[in-house]
């Protein structure tokens, strides 16, 4: 079994870092605000919601949204998904003058309207169309290129390692996959005992994802030979996870949970760059999934997280906000 420890930095292009924590591409998820707000809380690098090739060449406003990054996200990859090799190369091209560190290739989302397309996942079901959109990609831009994909399409059809062979071939530069199957979606446990085998397939940096919940399992990714670990949904439900790992794997424990008042802090300097970037109205109603995650454990949270996701102005929820510290304050709370 590979060792974490001796691995070395994860090299992509001109980027290195060893052993990197990044933020997994989640649709009305990983927007600009939450990239920003996990880059400060420990990311190593995150990456834009995935963003259809074809919206991109058409110059659809919602698309260029999207892939539109900031420099305190860096380094970012963007992602891009879609079925038809000329339009990917056409979209990567197009993006390239957002700068991202790396473009990335979609292959993993499970979802039946994409795949009824024959985009993201069912490429492991069309591996020559899946290699003619990697080689176009590469062959497009003059970024580096990582792709992202799952073990197959159902369990009877496990690719994942002729595809990672295939990919390293066609010039991908990092390989990220989430060890489930298309048909699994969330379903079921992910099965990490493949990456030990697809390290042994490929000399491109791997990124092992799925299911990674704790900063045990973290490195335990690593001591199966990952370069880099990503983490999704759970960064949503804790967005300190970053940090827990990088504790963990440092310190070799895991300390104490967050103040309240760092919570509460974060979570209202979160809300304020959701609603800078899209406004009052919206800004406020896409972040309401992240109050169950900042106010997680907090004494007295659940009457709180209940009239939040009524307000719709930005004062009303300031005042909340500061009337649940002062209750914590007065009640001589510490966590």
């Amino acid at each position: 079994m590979a060792n974490a420890c001796i691995l070395s930095p994860m090299k992509i292009g001109n980027l290195q870092i060893d052993k990197p924590l990044i933020l997994a591409p989640m649709e009305n998820v990983t927007d600009a605000p939450f990239r920003a707000i996990m880059r400060r809380l420990g990311a190593d690098m995150v990456f834009t919601e995935f963003t259809s090739c074809e919206a991109l060449i058409r110059d659809i406003e919602k698309a260029d949204k999207k892939v539109t990054i900031l420099d305190e996200e860096r380094p970012i990859g963007i992602q891009i998904f879609g079925s038809n090799p000329d339009s990917m190369a056409r979209a990567a091209q197009k993006i390239e003058q957002f700068k991202p560190d790396f473009i990335d290739i979609n292959a993993g989302c499970w979802s039946r309207s994409h795949v009824s397309r024959g985009e993201c996942a069912a490429l492991l079901k069309d591996l020559p169309n899946f290699e003619k959109i990697v080689r176009e990609v590469v062959k497009a831009v003059s970024v580096p290129v990582t792709v992202k994909t799952r073990l197959g399409w159902d369990k009877e059809s496990i690719v994942i390692l002729d595809a990672a062979s295939m990919l390293e071939q066609a010039g991908a530069q990092a390989l990220t996959v989430h060890c489930r199957t298309r048909n699994q979606g969330y379903k079921g446990k992910a099965d990490w005992a493949w990456l030990e085998a697809i390290r042994k397939k490929i000399s491109i940096p791997l990124i092992g994802n799925g299911d990674v919940k704790t900063p045990k399992d973290a490195k335990a990714l690593f001591d199966l030979g990952c370069d880099g670990v990503m983490v999704g949904r759970q960064a949503v439900a804790d967005p300190w996870i970053f940090q827990e790992i990088k504790e963990f794997i440092n310190l070799g424990k895991i300390l104490p949970h967050r103040s309240w008042e760092e919570k509460v802090k974060i979570c209202m300097e979160h809300l304020l760059l959701s609603v800078k970037y899209k406004g009052d109205v919206y800004g406020i109603i896409t972040f309401r999934k992240h109050y169950a995650g900042y106010l997680h454990g907090l004494p007295y949270a659940a009457k709180l997280r209940n009239d939040l996701m009524q307000m719709k102005n930005i004062e009303d929820i300031k005042k909340a906000l500061e009337s649940f510290s002062d209750k914590l304050h007065h009640k001589g709370i510490d966590l």
